[in-house]
């Protein structure tokens, strides 16, 4: 429950800061969040609700907006939400805390990461997953579930997966290429391990299909000429099967 004073109005979004001028650490930061993030939208974009961001701050209570503590996540995803514009995540507004909240780590805010925000997400926010992941080394990467009020160590699968009980999906490590930067990535993907495609996957997609429907086309005119041709070399008008 939310203790609201009576001397002074609740915040809205429009009244809170959304931005405190920090940017991201480095360039595959930025690019690890978008890649969650764009993959998980593409999932969102076939259900009638739900929200995806990141680095967006999030407002639990009030005494935290008095005390100018803002908590930004990295990527946050919010389930059976209405899919709109937001300036910011406030919680009172909302009706509901994020479901699932991953924190990328660098050595300025591991133990912050580990520590402090862990907490808060467990005791404050109640956030039901909790995933942390080292875009430099991806063997410190870790779940987290909420059980009890308390988070529980969730366990690699066979396949190496961390599965994600709120969505049904899984998280698991790609080595591969986005935008232009090779490593190994986390990604969001189907129990069967094929990951969810971002948008530029979408467009190489639709390109490549745009390209076998084409070849398909010109090969079905292709043949359709030559047995026109045939047809005449046997003295019989084509026309007449049309």
């Amino acid at each position: 429950m939310i203790s609201i004073t009576p001397t002074w109005s609740v915040p809205t979004q429009d009244d809170l800061p959304c931005d405190d001028g920090i940017p991201m650490e480095t360039q595959r930061h930025k690019l690890q969040m978008d890649l969650l993030i764009d993959g998980l939208t593409t999932w969102l974009d076939q259900r009638d609700s739900g929200y995806v961001s990141g680095n967006m701050f999030i407002y639990f209570s009030l005494e935290q907006v008095r005390n100018q503590d803002f908590r930004g996540p990295d990527v946050f995803v919010v389930l059976d939400v209405p899919k709109k514009e937001r300036k910011s995540w406030v919680v009172w507004e909302e009706g509901k805390a994020p479901d699932i909240v991953i924190e990328l780590l660098s050595e300025s805010t591991m133990s912050l990461d580990k520590g402090i925000k862990k907490q808060i997400y467990q005791n404050q926010m109640r956030v039901s997953e909790y995933y942390w992941y080292d875009p430099f080394n991806p063997a410190d990467w870790a779940g987290f579930v909420l059980t009890h009020g308390v988070y529980q160590p969730m366990t690699v699968n066979d396949q190496g997966y961390l599965e994600s009980p709120c969505t049904g999906l899984v998280l698991r490590q790609w080595l591969g290429d986005y935008r232009g930067v090779h490593t190994t990535w986390l990604r969001w993907a189907n129990p069967d391990g094929q990951v969810l495609p971002n948008a530029q996957e979408l467009a190489q997609q639709a390109q490549q299909e745009a390209r076998i429907a084409q070849q398909r086309a010109d090969l079905a005119e292709q043949r359709a000429a030559r047995l026109a041709q045939k047809l005449q070399e046997l003295g019989i008008d084509p026309k007449q099967f049309q």
